[in-house]
């Protein structure tokens, strides 16, 4: 095991993993930009270094600013957390050249799961489950036509390194097709410096489905299962739920499996995300891979009962697994909100500023990650969520009732956050029976 890492991230996962090593008995060194320099996080670390100031490029994107304080804290290990460099594999290269180790995937396995058209390839190659569309990058606007008029509109047009919903655009027709295929490679380029584009069918009813993948260094690889992000927004996920509540023993059984498969072909060793499409017919389509921990891991956290931090880290360091896939079974069920400080009523426009009231709900089935307290003053320069409401309970329709009362206690003021819209939807009839794809949220708020 390793005796110290250091943590290349802020906020909310940054605390996450501080706890995850201190029960393993590791130190901790977490690093922090000028605007975070009173997070009380930072107090829980057994060092602290600042790497820059506020803006991100500057301090958390700052691959040298990193490196040395790597050094000079003397770590065995970096853990990158979420966001920022997490899946960025000319980092964990430039960690490994170091001899500092990566917690994350083989560069390899980060690089070829990374780009979204390998990915399809490799997948194909081990029959999961593709949308049909091109094989590889598509040159050009015609090009594009020609598939779309092969596979039928809808299409969606991807970037290859793409995520998070840039580089992508929906196209009803030829039209739209042709001129977002500019629009999109252009965005690609301009956020991932590659403006690869292929092209898939267009799902108008599917829901986002994920199986949690769990591998180590020793050729062992399992699944916790799946979880149900079909709640979101522009591609943003709002609610997360394990397991999803409308699928069935064999599609479950027969989804997981596909993602261990895909993650055996490219040697995983580490935690990762398979996602998935689920269009109406209940069959999945493999959407991508992301070679990271998840923001919505709790909630397979809190029915598998495995510490997923935990087990990255160990296997990081060389060790075993600590479970086998025979060991696991899914308990309960679990549903996360992320609250973020963002007001709904003003089309989610950014809510930085001082939290003079920050009361967080407790009691049975509750569990908040957060980084924030009263007094805490959200920085502008950062991702806008602030904590992450988990409840859990013998079945979804407990889940539910907890949550809505978390929510009635959770109170954040003066500044606007999404807990007012959570209320809402956690009230919301299609929620409560599952009736509802990914774009139900912008339907619902029009």
């Amino acid at each position: 095991m390793f005796s110290r890492i250091l943590i290349a991230n802020r906020g909310e996962i940054a605390l996450r993993i501080i706890r995850a090593a201190k029960e393993l008995g590791v130190e901790t060194v977490v690093t922090y930009s000028q605007a975070d320099r009173h997070a009380s996080y930072l107090d829980l670390a057994d060092e602290a270094i600042c790497i820059g100031p506020a803006a991100a490029a500057s301090s958390y994107l700052n691959v040298p600013s990193i490196i040395a304080a790597a050094e000079v804290a003397n770590v065995d290990a970096i853990h990158p957390g979420y966001g920022f460099l997490a899946e960025n594999a000319h980092f964990a290269e430039v960690c490994r050249s170091c001899n500092i180790e990566f917690i994350g995937p083989s560069v390899e396995s980060m690089r070829l799961l990374g780009d979204k058209v390998a990915c399809k390839k490799l997948a194909a190659k081990h029959k999961v489950p593709t949308a049909p569309g091109s094989k590889g990058a598509v040159e050009g606007a015609d090009a594009a036509v020609k598939i779309a008029k092969d596979i039928g509109f809808p299409v969606i047009l991807k970037a290859a390194a793409g995520g998070g919903g840039r580089g992508m655009r929906v196209a009803h027709n030829e039209i739209a097709l042709r001129s977002g295929f500019t629009q999109a490679a252009n965005e690609a380029e301009a956020a991932f410096k590659d403006g690869t584009i292929f092209v898939e069918k267009y799902f108008e009813h599917a829901r986002h489905v994920e199986v949690q993948v769990l591998g180590d260094r020793h050729g062992n690889l399992v699944h916790l299962f799946e979880r149900d992000c079909t709640m979101q927004r522009r591609h943003q996920k709002l609610i997360e739920e394990a397991p999803c509540p409308v699928l069935d023993k064999a599609t479950r059984e027969s989804l997981c499996r596909a993602a261990v498969r895909l993650c055996k072909a490219a040697g995983y060793d580490s935690a990762a995300t398979v996602e998935f499409l689920l269009d109406e017919q209940r069959k999945y389509y493999l959407l991508e891979v992301n070679t990271r921990v998840q923001v919505e891991h709790p909630v397979t956290e809190m029915v598998t009962g495995v510490d997923i931090l935990k087990a990255q880290i160990m296997a990081a360091a060389g060790e075993k697994l600590p479970v086998r896939q025979s060991d696991l079974a899914l308990q309960g069920h679990a549903i996360e909100c992320r609250i973020n400080a963002e007001d709904p009523d003003r089309g989610f426009a950014p809510q930085p500023g001082m939290l003079e009231r920050f009361d967080v709900p407790g009691g049975p089935g509750v569990r908040v990650d957060t980084h924030c307290r009263t007094g805490y003053a959200i920085p502008p320069n950062y991702d806008s969520m602030i904590a992450k409401l988990i409840t859990f309970g013998d079945d979804r329709t407990r889940a539910i009732v907890t949550m809505r009362r978390a929510l009635a206690e959770f109170q954040i003021a003066p500044i606007a956050s999404t807990v007012t819209l959570h209320r809402r939807l956690m009230n919301n009839n299609n929620f409560v029976s599952s009736d509802i794809d990914v774009h139900f949220v912008e339907r619902l708020l029009g």
